[in-house]
């Protein structure tokens, strides 16, 4: 399994690269291994992105913003979805881990 983070490296929107670096941030914190996926620089990694959100989760109109996160090919949320997590203590369920990883884990 491979949490997968697809955020936007050139973005003028101050409140897009805070949700993403408040993402990275927890993810990087608890030791949880992730990828980050730049859907500025790869244009086949955006539409995957585009195309594997669920239609319930896309705005009415535009694209859905970064940060949206994976857990392999699972969608698990956007940002919203992952501060409600935090807020409600179940990070690592909503992002289909079964616990948090131990130093040993991370360390390997």
């Amino acid at each position: 399994m491979v949490i997968k983070v697809y955020i936007a490296s050139s973005t003028g929107s101050v409140a897009v690269k805070k949700h993403q670096q408040a993402v990275v941030g927890f993810l990087e914190s608890n030791r949880i291994r992730f990828q980050e996926v730049d859907i500025t620089m790869l244009e086949e990694q955006r539409l995957w992105m585009f195309r594997n959100i669920p239609t319930d989760k896309r705005p009415e109109k535009g694209n859905p913003l970064p940060p949206q996160i994976f857990n392999d090919d699972h969608y698990c949320g956007d940002y919203e979805d992952f501060f409600q997590s935090k807020e409600d203590n179940t990070v690592f369920a909503f992002l289909g881990l079964s616990s948090k990883p131990s130093v040993k884990d991370s360390e390997s």
